[in-house]
């Protein structure tokens, strides 16, 4: 197990032997432990009280079925998960993914990761997620509807907002949340607003709650260039994906000088040296649900379209990967490193191989992983939390500000805590020890649960 403390070998073996074939998980938990030897050296009361075998087993883990009828009357089964990871900080808290590649692996490192990047805000949340195989692609609203409804009526069991909090992942956008939270509702007969976030403006949701991670993984990288005396004006800048994460992130950058020349799908991507036109965007992608590729048309000679083959081969001086997890791998990272990439901050949860990450850092090319640079996303959701529990609403302007101050916190947390335990300017030794010396402590404290 190369690279492990020797204190933390056995945990990660019982982590491989207890949770076969689930790859995603396994390293996850190898990347965040990769960082705790300084830690347990200096603190070994964390090895020695077992906190660390603890935080790697999930409190709870719910699998169920779901049945539900498409609009040609036949029944269709889909597996739901909810993993409930770890509470110690407060109520678990974390998305719901529906995607034909979720299995339980992809839940518990999505979860595993949840935990420290909740951990990193300062914000009283624990760390969960969940989510269904179910794929909303081509589905229709009726179909959409029917899917969350019977997948609420086994969740809402499991829920509370003083419990466990979900909100919006891939597959899962306020669509969805709306028909999931009608549902929790009609069952519970309570307007519980606080058991998720990701809602309406109308009915409890919260502004900058949609724009929230594109934005605040953008404020990231803005405090990784002012350490540098730099800045966003000039930068060329690819951003991978283009839902909802990669479209704010988009704005974003553009708001602060820099000019995003590229964006993709799952199909291929669009290179528009005038920068990409977010107007166009939003209507191909968030309002038609369309391929990029119509972006490339709607823009007429401006843009190009590239099918089957990786932004990443695109020039620019900041990436950010925002699309989903492994998307970025060595071969990817060793063109942006050629290209003159300086800074690669994960929009997305793991979006980068290990073998790109050591590759990154070897180069001298800043890194900023997902459980940092993400955590706005779930920042938002927790201030959703704190205005549906006083009955209140904020203006945009005071909770982007909210957002940067926390994003800005996090940034500081994470470079403090790598100079603290002698790896200075490790973004990713900086979130993993800080997000986890929290959380542990607060485990220390509440006796073994």
């Amino acid at each position: 197990m190369p690279g492990l403390d020797e204190k933390l070998h056995d945990t990660y073996a019982e982590v491989l032997r207890r949770n076969p074939g689930e790859t995603e998980f396994h390293r996850a938990v190898h990347e965040v432990l990769d960082s705790l030897g300084s830690v347990v050296a200096k603190h070994p009361q964390y090895a020695d009280s077992a906190v660390i075998r603890r935080l790697c087993e999930p409190e709870r883990q719910v699998i169920f079925r779901v049945p539900w009828v498409d609009d040609h009357g036949v029944v269709q089964i889909n597996r739901g998960f909810r993993v409930e990871f770890n509470s110690a900080l407060g109520p678990y808290k974390g998305g719901l993914r529906f995607h034909p590649s979720v299995y339980l692996g992809i839940v518990k490192f999505l979860g595993f990761e949840q935990i420290f990047k909740n951990s990193l805000t300062g914000m009283p949340i624990g760390g969960g997620k969940g989510g269904s195989d179910f794929d909303p692609k081509g589905r229709s609203d009726g179909e959409v509807m029917r899917f969350c409804q019977a997948f609420m009526t086994e969740l809402y069991r499991h829920l509370g907002e003083y419990t466990d909090v979900p909100a919006g992942d891939i597959g899962v956008g306020g669509r969805e949340i709306g028909y999931l939270f009608g549902q929790y509702r009609r069952i519970t007969n309570r307007y519980e607003s606080g058991v998720l976030t990701g809602k309406g403006l109308t009915w409890g949701g919260s502004q900058v709650r949609t724009e929230a991670t594109g934005y605040g993984t953008v404020f990231f990288v803005n405090e990784i260039l002012a350490t540098r005396s730099d800045s966003f004006d000039g930068k060329r800048v690819v951003v991978s994906g283009s839902g909802n994460v990669a479209i704010y992130a988009i704005e974003k950058v553009h708001q602060l000088g820099g000019l995003v020349v590229a964006c993709s799908d799952s199909a291929g991507y669009v290179v528009d040296d005038k920068g990409i036109d977010l107007e166009v965007l939003k209507d191909v992608k968030a309002t038609r649900r369309a391929r990029i590729t119509e972006y490339a048309e709607a823009r007429g000679g401006a843009a190009d379209y590239v099918g089957g083959r990786p932004v990443w081969e695109v020039p620019c001086d900041i990436a950010l990967p925002c699309a989903t997890q492994n998307e970025l791998n060595g071969h990817d990272a060793g063109a942006l490193v050629k290209n003159g990439c300086t800074v690669v901050a994960e929009g997305a949860n793991m979006p980068c191989t290990p073998e790109a990450v050591k590759l990154l850092a070897g180069a001298g090319v800043v890194f900023a992983p997902g459980k940092a640079a993400n955590a706005g996303g779930v920042a938002t959701s927790a201030l959703e939390m704190q205005q549906n529990a006083s009955r209140d609403s904020w203006t945009f302007e005071h909770t982007e500000q909210r957002l940067s101050d926390i994003m800005r916190g996090i940034h500081d947390r994470c470079l403090e805590t790598a100079d603290e335990y002698g790896a200075p300017g490790d973004y990713l030794a900086g979130a993993n020890i800080a997000g986890f010396t929290r959380v542990a402590d607060a485990m220390l404290a509440l006796g073994v649960i």
